[in-house]
Protein backbone atom coordinates (compact mmCIF):
# COMPACT_ATOMS: atom_id res chain seq x y z
CA UNK A 1 0.00 0.00 0.00
CA UNK A 2 1.17 3.37 -1.11
CA UNK A 3 1.17 5.94 2.31
CA UNK A 4 1.14 9.32 2.48
CA UNK A 5 4.54 11.06 2.61
CA UNK A 6 2.99 12.49 6.14
CA UNK A 7 2.22 9.12 7.29
CA UNK A 8 5.62 7.98 6.48
CA UNK A 9 7.61 10.87 7.97
CA UNK A 10 6.53 10.44 11.16
CA UNK A 11 7.20 8.13 13.70
CA UNK A 12 4.87 6.23 16.77
CA UNK A 13 5.22 7.77 20.14
CA UNK A 14 8.07 6.40 21.76
CA UNK A 15 6.39 6.64 25.40
CA UNK A 16 3.14 5.38 23.83
CA UNK A 17 5.09 2.07 22.26
CA UNK A 18 7.41 1.53 25.29
CA UNK A 19 4.09 1.43 27.61
CA UNK A 20 2.67 -1.55 25.04
CA UNK A 21 5.78 -3.26 25.25
CA UNK A 22 5.54 -2.88 29.29
CA UNK A 23 2.33 -4.29 29.53
CA UNK A 24 2.68 -7.20 27.15
CA UNK A 25 5.75 -8.25 29.65
CA UNK A 26 3.58 -7.48 32.86
CA UNK A 27 0.96 -9.86 30.90
CA UNK A 28 2.95 -12.68 30.90
CA UNK A 29 4.22 -12.77 34.42
CA UNK A 30 7.40 -10.24 34.43
CA UNK A 31 7.10 -7.80 37.59
CA UNK A 32 8.12 -4.72 35.84
CA UNK A 33 7.61 -1.37 37.88
CA UNK A 34 7.34 1.36 35.72
CA UNK A 35 9.02 4.51 35.90
CA UNK A 36 7.82 5.38 32.50
CA UNK A 37 4.16 5.94 32.28
CA UNK A 38 3.41 10.03 32.20
CA UNK A 39 0.28 9.41 34.13
CA UNK A 40 -1.02 9.75 38.06
CA UNK A 41 -1.04 6.16 39.99
CA UNK A 42 -4.14 7.69 41.73
CA UNK A 43 -8.04 6.90 40.25
CA UNK A 44 -9.96 9.70 39.52
CA UNK A 45 -11.49 11.19 42.32
CA UNK A 46 -14.75 10.11 43.38
CA UNK A 47 -17.15 12.93 43.25
CA UNK A 48 -15.80 13.65 39.39
CA UNK A 49 -16.63 9.59 39.08
CA UNK A 50 -19.89 10.39 40.41
CA UNK A 51 -20.80 13.25 38.21
CA UNK A 52 -20.08 11.42 35.24
CA UNK A 53 -22.68 8.43 36.55
CA UNK A 54 -25.24 11.13 36.94
CA UNK A 55 -24.48 12.85 33.72
CA UNK A 56 -25.38 9.17 31.59
CA UNK A 57 -28.71 8.81 34.29
CA UNK A 58 -29.65 12.22 33.35
CA UNK A 59 -28.85 11.02 29.70
CA UNK A 60 -26.57 13.94 28.91
CA UNK A 61 -24.87 11.64 26.50
CA UNK A 62 -25.89 13.17 23.10
CA UNK A 63 -23.64 15.67 21.11
CA UNK A 64 -22.63 18.97 23.09
CA UNK A 65 -21.76 22.10 21.25
CA UNK A 66 -18.24 21.21 19.50
CA UNK A 67 -16.21 24.22 21.82
CA UNK A 68 -17.56 22.86 24.64
CA UNK A 69 -20.99 23.08 26.62
CA UNK A 70 -21.65 26.47 27.93
CA UNK A 71 -21.33 25.50 31.75
CA UNK A 72 -18.02 23.76 31.58
CA UNK A 73 -16.44 26.36 29.53
CA UNK A 74 -17.77 29.62 32.16
CA UNK A 75 -16.02 27.11 34.63
CA UNK A 76 -12.81 27.02 32.77
CA UNK A 77 -13.06 30.71 32.24
CA UNK A 78 -13.19 31.14 36.10
CA UNK A 79 -10.77 28.82 37.31
CA UNK A 80 -8.35 30.65 34.29
CA UNK A 81 -9.48 34.46 36.18
CA UNK A 82 -9.00 33.02 39.90
CA UNK A 83 -5.93 30.42 39.16
CA UNK A 84 -4.07 32.29 36.33
CA UNK A 85 -5.02 35.64 36.57
CA UNK A 86 -6.16 35.05 32.81
CA UNK A 87 -9.24 36.96 31.44
CA UNK A 88 -11.06 34.63 28.98
CA UNK A 89 -14.48 35.05 27.61
CA UNK A 90 -16.47 31.86 26.90
CA UNK A 91 -16.07 32.34 22.87
CA UNK A 92 -12.26 32.55 23.33
CA UNK A 93 -12.08 28.94 25.02
CA UNK A 94 -12.40 25.40 23.07
CA UNK A 95 -12.36 22.29 25.15
CA UNK A 96 -10.68 19.27 23.55
CA UNK A 97 -10.61 15.49 23.51
CA UNK A 98 -7.20 15.89 25.56
CA UNK A 99 -4.54 18.31 25.92
CA UNK A 100 -2.60 17.18 23.11
CA UNK A 101 -5.72 17.76 20.63
CA UNK A 102 -5.94 21.12 22.09
CA UNK A 103 -1.92 21.60 20.87
CA UNK A 104 -2.17 19.78 17.82
CA UNK A 105 -5.39 21.89 16.71
CA UNK A 106 -3.35 25.30 17.66
CA UNK A 107 -0.45 23.90 15.17
CA UNK A 108 -3.23 23.56 12.32
CA UNK A 109 -4.63 26.70 13.00
CA UNK A 110 -1.54 28.60 13.41
CA UNK A 111 1.48 27.47 10.95
CA UNK A 112 1.71 25.97 7.25
CA UNK A 113 4.83 24.99 5.24
CA UNK A 114 7.57 27.00 5.35
CA UNK A 115 6.84 28.52 8.80
CA UNK A 116 9.24 27.72 11.68
CA UNK A 117 8.32 26.42 15.37
CA UNK A 118 10.79 27.12 18.30
CA UNK A 119 10.73 24.21 20.18
CA UNK A 120 13.14 23.84 23.25
CA UNK A 121 15.00 21.31 24.34
CA UNK A 122 14.35 18.24 26.16
CA UNK A 123 10.69 18.63 24.80
CA UNK A 124 7.89 16.26 24.98
CA UNK A 125 7.84 13.69 22.71
CA UNK A 126 4.55 14.82 20.42
CA UNK A 127 5.46 18.19 19.60
CA UNK A 128 7.71 17.94 17.10
CA UNK A 129 5.36 15.68 15.12
CA UNK A 130 2.61 17.84 15.30
CA UNK A 131 4.50 20.74 13.93
CA UNK A 132 5.34 18.54 11.29
CA UNK A 133 2.05 17.38 10.61
CA UNK A 134 0.48 20.72 10.43
CA UNK A 135 3.54 21.21 7.52
CA UNK A 136 5.75 23.57 9.23
CA UNK A 137 9.71 23.19 10.39
CA UNK A 138 10.63 22.77 14.00
CA UNK A 139 13.36 24.33 15.09
CA UNK A 140 15.52 23.03 18.01
CA UNK A 141 17.14 25.02 21.07
CA UNK A 142 18.71 23.50 23.62
CA UNK A 143 17.75 24.34 27.27
CA UNK A 144 20.40 25.07 29.54
CA UNK A 145 23.21 23.07 29.56
CA UNK A 146 25.06 24.33 32.31
CA UNK A 147 24.15 27.15 35.36
CA UNK A 148 20.52 26.16 35.82
CA UNK A 149 20.13 23.63 34.36
CA UNK A 150 17.49 22.91 31.27
CA UNK A 151 15.81 26.20 32.22
CA UNK A 152 14.83 28.12 28.57
CA UNK A 153 18.40 29.92 27.10
CA UNK A 154 16.59 33.04 25.94
CA UNK A 155 19.29 34.30 23.93
CA UNK A 156 20.39 31.06 22.37
CA UNK A 157 15.95 31.41 21.56
CA UNK A 158 16.83 35.18 20.00
CA UNK A 159 19.42 33.68 17.87
CA UNK A 160 16.92 31.02 16.24
CA UNK A 161 14.27 33.81 15.96
CA UNK A 162 13.85 34.41 11.49
CA UNK A 163 11.38 35.75 9.15
CA UNK A 164 9.88 32.78 9.61
CA UNK A 165 9.27 32.15 13.09
CA UNK A 166 5.75 31.64 13.77
CA UNK A 167 5.52 30.16 17.24
CA UNK A 168 6.90 28.92 19.79
CA UNK A 169 6.40 25.99 22.17
CA UNK A 170 6.75 25.73 25.90
CA UNK A 171 6.14 23.49 28.94
CA UNK A 172 5.86 24.62 32.40
CA UNK A 173 5.98 22.76 34.71
CA UNK A 174 7.94 20.42 32.46
CA UNK A 175 7.71 17.08 30.59
CA UNK A 176 10.82 15.38 30.83
CA UNK A 177 12.94 17.48 33.34
CA UNK A 178 10.35 18.68 36.14
CA UNK A 179 11.68 22.39 35.60
CA UNK A 180 9.32 25.23 36.69
CA UNK A 181 10.49 28.36 34.11
CA UNK A 182 10.73 31.70 36.25
CA UNK A 183 8.84 34.44 35.88
CA UNK A 184 11.33 36.76 34.79
CA UNK A 185 12.66 33.98 32.41
CA UNK A 186 8.81 34.07 30.62
CA UNK A 187 8.46 38.24 30.83
CA UNK A 188 12.14 38.02 28.58
CA UNK A 189 10.46 35.06 26.04
CA UNK A 190 7.06 37.50 25.74
CA UNK A 191 9.25 40.27 25.09
CA UNK A 192 11.06 38.31 22.29
CA UNK A 193 7.71 37.15 21.15
CA UNK A 194 5.70 40.93 20.98
CA UNK A 195 9.32 42.17 19.32
CA UNK A 196 8.98 39.45 16.60
CA UNK A 197 5.25 38.78 16.46
CA UNK A 198 5.30 34.97 16.80
CA UNK A 199 3.06 33.15 19.39
CA UNK A 200 3.93 31.63 22.40
CA UNK A 201 1.97 28.33 22.72
CA UNK A 202 1.98 27.55 26.67
CA UNK A 203 1.41 23.64 27.70
CA UNK A 204 0.13 24.22 31.54
CA UNK A 205 -1.10 20.76 31.78
CA UNK A 206 1.42 20.35 34.57
CA UNK A 207 0.16 23.40 36.73
CA UNK A 208 -1.26 22.28 39.86
CA UNK A 209 2.10 20.10 40.64
CA UNK A 210 4.70 22.48 41.99
CA UNK A 211 6.67 21.81 44.58
CA UNK A 212 9.69 23.65 46.83
CA UNK A 213 8.08 26.75 46.66
CA UNK A 214 8.04 27.44 43.33
CA UNK A 215 5.22 29.10 41.74
CA UNK A 216 3.61 29.04 38.29
CA UNK A 217 3.44 31.83 35.77
CA UNK A 218 1.23 32.35 33.40
CA UNK A 219 2.74 34.45 30.40
CA UNK A 220 -0.79 35.62 29.14
CA UNK A 221 -1.75 37.45 32.43
CA UNK A 222 0.58 39.94 31.80
CA UNK A 223 -1.22 42.06 29.85
CA UNK A 224 -3.93 42.40 26.98
CA UNK A 225 -0.35 42.11 24.25
CA UNK A 226 0.71 39.57 26.22
CA UNK A 227 -2.84 37.90 25.60
CA UNK A 228 -2.39 38.59 21.66
CA UNK A 229 1.05 36.85 21.45
CA UNK A 230 -0.07 33.64 23.80
CA UNK A 231 -1.96 30.54 23.40
CA UNK A 232 -3.00 28.74 26.89
CA UNK A 233 -3.07 25.14 27.03
CA UNK A 234 -4.29 23.00 29.90
CA UNK A 235 -6.57 20.22 30.67
CA UNK A 236 -7.93 17.32 33.44
CA UNK A 237 -5.28 14.68 33.21
CA UNK A 238 -3.31 15.24 35.31
CA UNK A 239 -3.68 17.85 38.26
CA UNK A 240 -6.98 15.46 38.30
CA UNK A 241 -5.77 12.12 37.27
CA UNK A 242 -8.62 11.93 34.17
CA UNK A 243 -5.81 10.45 32.02
CA UNK A 244 -8.61 8.60 30.10
CA UNK A 245 -11.60 10.45 30.56
CA UNK A 246 -9.60 12.66 27.59
CA UNK A 247 -10.43 16.17 28.02
CA UNK A 248 -8.27 19.16 28.12
CA UNK A 249 -8.60 23.05 26.67
CA UNK A 250 -7.08 26.13 24.90
CA UNK A 251 -8.01 29.62 25.65
CA UNK A 252 -6.75 32.23 23.15
CA UNK A 253 -7.23 34.63 20.68
CA UNK A 254 -10.82 34.91 19.28
CA UNK A 255 -10.09 34.45 15.66
CA UNK A 256 -7.26 31.93 16.66
CA UNK A 257 -10.27 29.98 18.56
CA UNK A 258 -12.76 30.01 16.50
CA UNK A 259 -10.87 28.69 13.45
CA UNK A 260 -9.70 25.67 16.14
CA UNK A 261 -13.60 25.23 16.00
CA UNK A 262 -13.61 25.11 12.68
CA UNK A 263 -10.98 22.41 12.69
CA UNK A 264 -12.22 20.50 15.29
CA UNK A 265 -15.84 20.50 13.66
CA UNK A 266 -14.09 18.23 10.97
CA UNK A 267 -12.46 15.87 13.49
CA UNK A 268 -13.81 15.08 16.36
CA UNK A 269 -16.95 17.63 16.91
CA UNK A 270 -17.55 17.79 20.89
CA UNK A 271 -15.59 16.40 23.21
CA UNK A 272 -17.92 13.61 25.02
CA UNK A 273 -20.64 14.92 27.14
CA UNK A 274 -19.89 12.76 30.11
CA UNK A 275 -15.75 13.36 30.44
CA UNK A 276 -17.62 17.12 30.24
CA UNK A 277 -19.72 16.82 33.03
CA UNK A 278 -17.53 15.12 35.17
CA UNK A 279 -14.50 18.08 34.33
CA UNK A 280 -17.27 20.41 35.30
CA UNK A 281 -17.15 18.69 38.83
CA UNK A 282 -13.41 18.61 39.01
CA UNK A 283 -13.54 22.33 38.61
CA UNK A 284 -15.95 23.73 40.72
CA UNK A 285 -15.90 20.81 43.40
CA UNK A 286 -13.73 20.20 46.69
CA UNK A 287 -10.17 20.63 45.12
CA UNK A 288 -8.45 18.34 48.40
CA UNK A 289 -7.62 15.50 46.20
CA UNK A 290 -5.84 17.57 44.18
CA UNK A 291 -3.66 18.79 47.69
CA UNK A 292 -3.98 14.90 48.53
CA UNK A 293 -1.79 14.13 45.16
CA UNK A 294 0.13 16.69 45.05
CA UNK A 295 1.28 16.00 48.49
CA UNK A 296 2.18 12.63 47.74
CA UNK A 297 3.76 13.15 44.82
CA UNK A 298 6.09 15.46 46.25
CA UNK A 299 7.37 13.01 49.08
CA UNK A 300 7.80 10.51 45.78
CA UNK A 301 9.81 13.59 44.21
CA UNK A 302 12.30 13.75 47.52
CA UNK A 303 12.76 9.83 47.88
CA UNK A 304 13.37 9.50 44.35
CA UNK A 305 15.93 12.07 44.33
CA UNK A 306 17.48 11.41 47.47
CA UNK A 307 18.05 7.78 46.26
CA UNK A 308 19.24 8.97 42.20
CA UNK A 309 21.67 11.48 43.47
CA UNK A 310 22.92 7.98 45.38
CA UNK A 311 23.47 6.23 42.66
CA UNK A 312 27.68 6.42 41.26
CA UNK A 313 28.21 8.42 38.06
CA UNK A 314 24.75 9.63 37.74
CA UNK A 315 23.71 13.12 37.51
CA UNK A 316 20.49 14.76 38.13
CA UNK A 317 18.82 18.38 39.03
CA UNK A 318 16.19 18.53 41.70
CA UNK A 319 12.99 18.75 39.89
CA UNK A 320 10.50 21.37 40.89
CA UNK A 321 7.21 20.28 38.91
CA UNK A 322 5.41 17.39 36.79
CA UNK A 323 6.83 14.01 38.21
CA UNK A 324 9.69 13.42 35.95
CA UNK A 325 13.17 12.94 37.13
CA UNK A 326 15.65 13.24 33.96
CA UNK A 327 18.97 12.14 34.82
CA UNK A 328 21.79 12.11 33.45
CA UNK A 329 23.82 8.22 33.00
CA UNK A 330 25.74 8.89 29.69
CA UNK A 331 29.20 7.45 32.30
CA UNK A 332 28.14 4.31 31.28
CA UNK A 333 27.81 4.05 27.54
CA UNK A 334 30.59 1.96 26.09
CA UNK A 335 30.17 -0.07 29.24
CA UNK A 336 28.68 -3.98 29.03
CA UNK A 337 27.49 -6.81 31.55
CA UNK A 338 26.11 -10.36 30.25
CA UNK A 339 27.17 -9.60 26.94
CA UNK A 340 24.84 -6.63 26.18
CA UNK A 341 26.99 -3.27 25.85
CA UNK A 342 25.34 0.10 26.34
CA UNK A 343 26.19 2.35 23.34
CA UNK A 344 22.96 5.14 24.05
CA UNK A 345 19.61 5.89 26.52
CA UNK A 346 18.09 3.50 24.04
CA UNK A 347 20.42 0.45 24.82
CA UNK A 348 20.29 1.09 28.43
CA UNK A 349 16.82 1.34 28.72
CA UNK A 350 16.00 -1.66 27.54
CA UNK A 351 19.17 -3.26 29.59
CA UNK A 352 17.30 -1.74 32.47
CA UNK A 353 13.70 -3.31 31.50
CA UNK A 354 16.00 -6.59 30.90
CA UNK A 355 17.91 -6.91 34.12
CA UNK A 356 16.29 -4.55 36.57
CA UNK A 357 13.04 -5.23 35.42
CA UNK A 358 12.22 -1.30 35.93
CA UNK A 359 10.53 0.68 32.78
CA UNK A 360 12.21 4.27 31.77
CA UNK A 361 12.41 6.24 28.67
CA UNK A 362 14.99 6.51 26.64
CA UNK A 363 16.30 10.43 26.57
CA UNK A 364 16.85 10.27 22.75
CA UNK A 365 12.90 10.34 22.79
CA UNK A 366 13.34 13.56 24.21
CA UNK A 367 16.37 15.00 22.51
CA UNK A 368 18.29 14.81 25.31
CA UNK A 369 20.53 11.33 24.26
CA UNK A 370 22.51 11.98 27.42
CA UNK A 371 19.62 11.51 30.30
CA UNK A 372 16.70 9.03 30.63
CA UNK A 373 13.27 10.05 31.72
CA UNK A 374 11.97 8.75 35.66
CA UNK A 375 8.12 9.20 36.71
CA UNK A 376 8.09 9.00 40.44
CA UNK A 377 4.36 8.91 39.88
CA UNK A 378 4.59 5.57 41.86
CA UNK A 379 3.76 4.20 45.23
CA UNK A 380 6.37 4.65 47.12
CA UNK A 381 7.49 1.21 48.09
CA UNK A 382 8.29 0.50 43.94
CA UNK A 383 10.31 3.67 43.54
CA UNK A 384 12.67 2.43 46.75
CA UNK A 385 12.23 -1.14 45.34
CA UNK A 386 12.67 -0.06 41.40
CA UNK A 387 15.74 2.57 42.45
CA UNK A 388 17.54 -0.43 44.19
CA UNK A 389 17.16 -2.42 41.42
CA UNK A 390 18.70 0.09 38.97
CA UNK A 391 21.42 0.52 41.00
CA UNK A 392 22.12 -3.06 41.22
CA UNK A 393 22.08 -3.49 37.46
CA UNK A 394 24.04 -0.30 36.63
CA UNK A 395 26.78 -1.44 39.44
CA UNK A 396 27.12 -4.74 36.35
CA UNK A 397 28.55 -2.60 34.26
CA UNK A 398 31.92 -2.64 32.91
Amino acid sequence: MKLSDRANAIHGSATVELNARVLALKKSGVDIIKFNIGEPDFNTPENICDAGKRAMDEGKTRYTAVPGTAELREQISKKLREDNGLSYAVNEICVTTGAKQAIFETMMALVQAGDEVIIPTPCWVSYESMVKIAGAEPVFVPTKQTDDLFNLDIPAIAAAVTPKTRAIIINTPNNPTGVVYPKETLLELLELAVKHDFMIVADEIYEKLIYNGQKHFSIASVSEEAKAHVVTINGFSKSYAMTGWRLGYLAGPQELVKAVQRLQGHITSAACSISQAAALEALAGPQDSVVKMKAAFDENRVTMFKLCSQIPHVTCREPDGAFYLMPDISWYYGKSADGTQVKNSADLANYLLEKAHVAVVPGDSFRAPDCIRLSYSNSLKNIERGMEQMRQALAELK
